[in-house]
């Protein structure tokens, strides 16, 4: 990033870097002055904070720009990758043999892993025949009890906009809070159809229970 604005480097350009540390929904952004190649920032961010600056909107953009001293550039977490998954998942990880990829007349545009090389990977023509490997995901669900304080009480939580809205936000989160894997978030309805409910709601119809478990004695 320069003055705010966003320029493609080698990564083994030195420059600053701009850390960011995720503590629930709040995002605060870090200079740091040392100059490292962009592999070497992001190793650092993710060692000392939370990963390198992710910038969803204009105005994390500005605050960006705001710890990046005058006519100076520094790295973000943004990367150019033209290799991705046949799932669609995202991993920086990479296992290529010696020499490769060599991507010979332009046709080597996907990937075979070597057995006898330790699995290092080549590319190849994705017409050439060979064996391949399938995998099926291990699976768990886990149900979290999540707890709001909003300022705005005349904001309808149960509105499928915000919902999906604050959606969004929690699953921005996720990853930086040590979850692994492909994680697909969703809301749970309870048995009146919404998913929010206030907290003297809920101590309303404890009580109501509490009196009906009594009466049946």
């Amino acid at each position: 990033m320069y003055n705010g604005q966003w320029q493609d480097y080698r990564c083994k350009r030195r420059f600053r870097s701009v850390c960011m540390d995720v503590r629930g929904l709040k995002v605060t952004f870090v200079l740091i002055e040392g100059k490292k190649n962009w592999t070497e920032a992001q190793s650092y961010c993710r060692k000392h904070h939370t990963d390198l600056a992710s910038v969803r909107n204009a105005a994390e953009n500005q605050k960006v720009d705001d710890v990046i001293p005058a006519e100076q550039s520094a790295w973000i977490g943004l990367f150019r990758d033209s290799w991705k998954w046949s799932d669609g998942s995202f991993s920086s990880f990479r296992y290529w043999l010696q020499g490769q990829p060599d991507n010979v007349g332009g046709k080597d545009v996907c990937v075979s892993a070597d057995l006898g090389s330790n699995g290092q990977w080549s590319d190849d023509p994705c017409d050439k025949k060979r064996p391949f490997i399938c995998y099926v995901p291990m699976t768990t669900k886990q149900v979290i009890k999540v707890r709001l304080v909003r300022e705005d009480s005349s904001l309808d939580l149960n509105d499928p906009a915000v919902m999906e809205q604050m959606l969004k936000e929690v699953n921005h989160v996720v990853p930086f809070q040590g979850v692994k894997g492909d994680v697909k978030l969703s809301w749970r309805k309870q048995a009146d159809g919404k998913v929010f409910h206030k907290e003297e709601e809920e101590e309303t119809k404890k009580k109501k229970r509490t009196r009906r478990k009594r009466d049946e004695f």
